[in-house]
């Protein structure tokens, strides 16, 4: 608790204390013969002890014109109880009135504090190496991309680099909501924010301190709050109205109906006060604290529950949105695949596997393109750069070359027609490499993208949330588009898209209606990932441009937090509603009683403060995140 809630705390203990005794006498349980005008003094005690700080807010807003609110509501519930000699039904309406700020504060602080831990990712320094090999610690800020630092078991990861020497786990949890230790080594890529845990490791760092990840998930989560949902701002303006209505409805009910009774002649004995108590007990009632806490703290919650798993969402407006998803779009590149290209399979190759790969993976040894570099993973032996001679790359076909003098080619189906080589073509989907050796077919090699580990499931619990359609968005081939689509499950896709294209597609799904959300992390997909309802970014491996243009960023890259996302949003969104229609079912109900004469304050203090308690746990439960 913070040093402000165990004042309050006190407070309220104290006032308890105070407040008991005098309640037992006051009510002849406990024998003592006390003139009225000692019982006030008595109970005033008590309630000055552990409401000043409300009476205080309230003459404020009184001074400053800004007078409708549940401080003022309880002021003049609280004092007209008195007034009427109700002493201790006044008292207790404030002491526990406070009893449920206390709690509302303490809900409010374990949600702050769950979006505040991932604060404690922002690193304090860097360690740089001197000349004569020490440490010196320097601010993340003054280091400059490129620079090795050195980063010390314990210690987090200032700055996004490369590592150049050691090896260690990586604690990431921070950041993607993963518990697994990540196992790194030299040339592994690792992101601020990160604990190193073992080893020590030596970093060449990427990019600066203000353009690491620690920092663009701080700047983030700090902004998140500014971007109020539609819910959240009719709660407020409904307050705003909602407050004096019931201050003028109160005033109406202490004043009309004895004023009728005298024009009409009826008994007047008793009857001010009567109406005057039922006015009290209707202010009580009404205090719309309940609603106006429970909202914003459900989303807020919410929020920090989606951090806890590496899911970064920019704001409860897009939280909102997100909850009313029914049509998911994906690119396929590095997110339903996994963008690097693998060696699958080597068709009709006279001679043997082994040896084709060596032949084509020394005729590609020059080349930095991803399919070139797939061939040389699947050589897995260094390359001996001495053995290659006449390297001729030809544009849109492939390379030939002479590997240990041996004429070696590979590339597509136009450059075996080039050569005048017959080949063999394949029936397989994938891209397909053909190699001639000394103007002999030699078979061909089929490499595939991978498919993401959860990219099924995934899209199963899209659909098991009730999104209606999933589409595939791609620039690849249709054949390759039409396979990626059938084993994940999708129900849709467009290939040989190019970004503008994409933007048309999108532009067709937004014209079926509302509720589409576009997932992607390439340059490309920025303009989609705008476009869309809502655009959901590949965090870790994702462009800073489409982290930017995205409301949602998933930092592991996992595409079943996807699904995850949409259940968070709906859940948090389902609570909003229970929340809204409890409190307001309950008051409506007891406010009716109150001005029939049949609710006490007793009934006002459980119709505020009890509904108020409930409505808050509900809340926190946005906090609890289950995996899928």
């Amino acid at each position: 608790m913070t040093k402000k809630q165990k004042t309050l705390l006190y407070r309220i203990l104290v006032a308890a204390v105070l407040f008991v005794p005098v309640y037992l006498i006051s009510e002849g349980i406990v024998k003592a013969d006390l003139p009225r005008w000692a019982l006030f003094c008595l109970f005033l005690i008590p309630y000055l002890t552990v409401g000043y700080d409300i009476l205080r807010k309230a003459a404020l807003g009184i001074k400053n014109k800004k007078v409708f609110d549940e401080c003022f509501l309880m002021t003049v519930a609280t004092m007209g109880a008195i007034a009427l000699g109700e002493y201790g039904e006044g008292v207790a309406v404030m002491l526990l009135y406070q009893v449920g700020e206390l709690f509302q504060s303490v809900a409010v602080g374990k949600s702050r504090r769950s979006i505040s831990a991932l604060m404690d990712i922002r690193p304090d320094y860097a360690n740089v190496e001197t000349d004569d090999g020490s440490l010196e610690k320097v601010d993340p800020d003054e280091v400059e991309v490129g620079t090795v630092i050195v980063v010390q078991p314990g210690e987090r990861i200032p700055i996004d680099g490369v590592v150049v020497a050691g090896s260690s786990a990586l604690d990431t949890a921070a950041l993607t909501g993963e518990s697994r230790p990540l196992s790194i080594s030299v040339d592994d890529t690792v992101l601020s924010g990160s604990i190193d845990m073992s080893g020590v490791l030596k970093v060449r760092t990427t990019a600066a301190f203000e353009e690491s990840t620690a920092s663009k998930i701080l700047d983030l989560v700090e902004n998140a709050a500014a971007r109020k949902s539609k819910s959240e701002t009719f709660i407020s303006k409904f307050a705003r109205i909602y407050t004096p209505i019931v201050c003028y409805a109160a005033l109406a009910l202490a004043v009309l109906p004895p004023l009728f009774l005298l024009l009409t002649g009826g008994s007047m004995a008793g009857v001010w006060r009567d109406w005057l108590l039922r006015a009290c007990t209707f202010l009580v009632i009404s205090c719309p604290c309940a609603v106006v806490i429970s909202v914003p703290l459900s989303f807020f919650a919410g929020l920090g529950g989606a951090s806890s798993r590496g899911i970064l969402i920019k704001g409860s407006n897009y939280l909102e949105t997100l909850s009313k998803v029914t049509t998911v779009a994906f690119d396929k590149t590095g997110t339903i695949t996994k963008g690097n290209f693998e060696v699958t399979a080597v068709h009709h190759s006279p001679i043997e596997e082994a040896a084709l790969l060596e032949l084509a993976a020394h005729a590609e040894c020059h080349s930095n393109h991803p399919i070139s570099l797939s061939l040389q993973r699947a050589y897995g032996k260094s390359l001996d750069m001495n053995r290659v001679t006449d390297v001729e790359e030809i544009s849109g076909h492939g390379i030939t070359a002479r590997v240990d003098g041996r004429t070696v080619a590979v590339g597509n189906e136009r450059l075996m027609n080039r050569l005048g080589v017959e080949f063999l073509p394949c029936h397989h989907v994938g891209t397909v490499i053909h190699v001639a050796v000394d103007g002999a077919y030699a078979g061909h090699i089929l490499i595939r993208d991978q498919l993401k580990e959860h990219a099924r499931e995934a899209v199963a619990a899209l659909h098991r949330l009730g999104v209606k359609r999933t589409v595939m968005l791609t620039g690849d081939r249709k054949a390759v588009a039409e396979q990626v689509a059938r084993e994940v499950g999708i129900t849709d896709f467009k290939a040989e898209l190019l970004p503008q294209d994409k933007v048309a597609a999108v532009e067709e799904l937004l014209s079926g209606g509302k509720g589409l959300a576009f997932v992607g992390d390439g340059i490309n997909d920025a303009p989609v990932l705008s476009r869309a309802d809502i655009g959901i970014a590949m965090g870790a491996l994702g462009s800073d441009a489409a982290i930017e243009a995205a409301d949602v960023v998933l930092m592991d890259d996992d595409p079943l937090k996807i699904a995850q996302a949409i259940g968070i949003s709906r859940k948090c969104l389902r609570i909003v509603k229970e929340n809204i229609y409890f409190a307001l079912g309950v008051k409506a109900v007891c406010l009716l009683l109150s001005a029939l004469g049949l609710a006490n304050m007793w009934l006002a203090i459980g119709a505020d403060v009890g509904v108020m308690i409930l409505a808050v746990l509900n809340a926190i439960r946005c906090l609890f995140v289950k995996r899928i």
